[in-house]
């Protein structure tokens, strides 16, 4: 099968194709069929970045007390492709691969690991598919640890959780990377294919994209598969499956994201979005007791999950990426028993029998005694013509991996004058052509923190169009260049550009919710004192609150969506403790 990879050499992994039938690939080998001595070398996988470290004695006599030794034979298998729930496998004696594609054509060993090393990685904590399976290539001996206790241990013992959870993160990084996972085949120009690959990077899933009009063996590919060209896009799930221009819903319930199906009938809070305030309010709700559901559209992490690099965020002085804060938030969260669904998109929001009715697109519903509306906002659009024409193909409203692919080495512009266009520009300039940020005022302190701001000042590779905005937009079926003027002058000049980043502002994810609430005269939700209601946070429906960048008069920062969503989680105490939804809607 084509794989197209980003090999790279400071990587953790070293790829190798051992032949079907070797030992501790095949199975045990019968007579005559080849054994350990026959097989290609392989080499233990390095560390890097502390994503395969060893335990010390003390950490394995540590989890020793939490699970059991067991025997292995070459060939045996510790987990598979696919499995969620996995067990934490700590290696006492021999060698282990993880393999991509078992079984198949294409089986290739993408890590080795020998004695005093654990296996797993970030679908272990989240219950989550793995992505490789796990095949004993040397025989010898393992602690098994049931992930319960695992759980348990990352919370209790800080040096030890710390050790896994950080390797953990670092792990699905390189697997992301190195393009393990499923297989997204479509073309560029697809809007479907760019659909699947956002859901997948900003899920953080990994998986390979394989463009048919780059990739000469792709028709090949999907023939093989039954599948014409015209009918991409398709995802190749553990080599087997096959989805043909899936839903994100449909993606994400094959590898292993959870469905809405809440653990209780009527849940305390119910919290639409997780984004950083909705993550904190429902790690601050579960760890008081509240029972939490949380449901989330798109991605866990709002916008805030697509940040390259958040360098002002408290208690990180070197920076932290936005994947790397979701990913620990969503652990959090679900260690202290949030319900947590993705993709679940809310449409509705009802009130029946002294409880609210939370309204799915699939039909489904969830009651709750209470209500967190945490649904961020999105940037706004360009009002330029073309713009729709083009957006599938040339216009992004986000600059992660993905993007940063379609972009190395091309001509980019970026619209804006925020942190977000500031930390987008940082993280692009050295891998593109050329770069221009669009500035529709003079200085970029206007509305970027100075940091950044003085990070892009230094930046070579950026060039700086002060007091100008985007009027026009060239090309056919890509974008080629946009017409940018200065808005003293009224002067015009085209600029070569074949991606363009958005970054003007931000409107809020409140359109589901209709008139059922107040909202401000840009849509966004009022709340507190400018409603009727008692409890600061609280919308203009009892029990019903709103926190980070959708609520009215937020400061549009992390920390502060951080800190309104544990706000709410007090005020929703409140409402639930004076008996108020009682009152209101009895």
């Amino acid at each position: 099968m084509l794989v197209r990879r980003r090999d790279r050499e400071s990587g953790p992994v070293t790829r190798g194709v051992l032949p079907h039938g070797a030992a501790g690939l095949g199975g045990a080998p019968a007579d005559g069929s080849p054994t350990a001595g026959d097989r290609p070398t392989v080499r233990e996988t390095p560390d890097v970045h502390g994503a395969f470290p060893r335990l010390d004695a003390g950490q394995i006599a540590t989890l020793a007390k939490h699970g059991e030794e067991r025997l292995t034979a070459a060939g045996d298998v510790l987990f598979r492709e696919g499995d969620t729930q996995t067990d934490l496998f700590v290696i006492l004696d021999g060698l282990v691969g993880l393999v991509e594609n078992r079984g198949r054509d294409d089986e290739a060993i993408v890590g080795v690991h020998g004695q005093y090393r654990f296996l797993g990685e970030l679908s272990q904590l989240t219950g989550r598919a793995s992505f490789v399976t796990a095949v004993v290539l040397d025989p010898g001996r393992v602690l098994v640890v049931p992930v319960r206790q695992i759980r348990a241990l990352v919370a209790m013992d800080a040096a030890l959780g710390d050790l896994i959870l950080r390797a953990y993160l670092v792990r699905r990084s390189f697997q992301v990377e190195s393009g393990v996972g499923f297989k997204i085949i479509g073309s560029r120009y697809s809007a479907d294919t760019r659909r699947l690959r956002e859901f997948a990077a900003r899920n953080r899933l990994p998986h390979t994209w394989i463009d048919p009009e780059n990739e000469p063996e792709a028709e090949a590919l999907l023939a093989g598969l039954g599948v014409a060209p015209g009918e991409t896009p398709v995802v190749i799930w553990r080599g087997e499956q096959l989805l043909r221009n899936p839903t994100n819903e449909e993606l994400g319930r094959v590898i292993g994201l959870p469905a809405a199906r809440p653990s209780t009938p009527l849940a305390d809070l119910v919290i639409i979005g997780a984004g950083p305030a909705g993550l904190a309010a429902a790690v601050y709700g579960a760890s008081e007791g509240l029972a939490t559901v949380v449901l989330e559209g798109t991605a866990t992490g709002g916008q805030a999950g697509t940040s390259s690099r958040i360098e002002n965020y408290l208690g990180f002085p070197a920076g932290v990426s936005g994947s790397e804060l979701t990913d620990r938030a969503v652990i959090q969260a679900e260690r202290f028993g949030v319900d947590l669904s993705v993709p679940a998109e809310v449409v509705a929001l009802e009130h029946d029998e002294g409880r609210y009715e939370v309204r799915l697109a699939d039909g489904s519903t969830i009651g709750s005694r209470a209500v967190l509306i945490a649904t961020g906002a999105r940037y706004r659009r360009l009002d330029v013509d073309r713009l729709a024409e083009l957006e599938p193909t040339s216009v992004y409203y986000a600059a992660t991996k993905v993007e940063a692919e379609f972009c190395a080495r091309h001509h980019v512009v970026i619209v804006g004058g925020g942190n977000s266009a500031g930390q987008a520009t940082l993280f692009l300039a050295p891998l593109v052509a050329s770069l221009r940020l669009v500035l529709r005022g003079g200085e970029l302190t206007d509305g970027m923190s100075r940091y950044l701001a003085d990070r892009i000042e230094r930046t070579e590779e950026v060039q700086i169009l002060r007091h100008s905005e985007v009027r026009e937009l060239i090309g056919d079926d890509m974008l080629e260049a946009v017409v940018v003027e200065n808005n003293q002058t009224g002067e015009r000049r085209s600029v070569p550009a074949q991606e363009l980043f958005v970054f003007i502002g931000a409107e809020p994810n409140a359109g589901w919710l209709g008139d059922r609430l107040e909202l401000d005269d840009r849509g966004f939700v009022v709340t507190g004192s400018r409603t009727l209601t008692s409890l600061p946070l609280e919308t203009s429906l009892p029990g019903v609150f709103a926190a980070g960048d959708v609520r009215s008069g937020s400061v549009k920062r992390v920390t502060s969506a951080v800190g309104e969503g544990a706000m709410a989680v007090q005020l929703v105490h409140e409402y639930l403790a004076g008996g108020h939804h009682q009152r209101e809607h009895g």
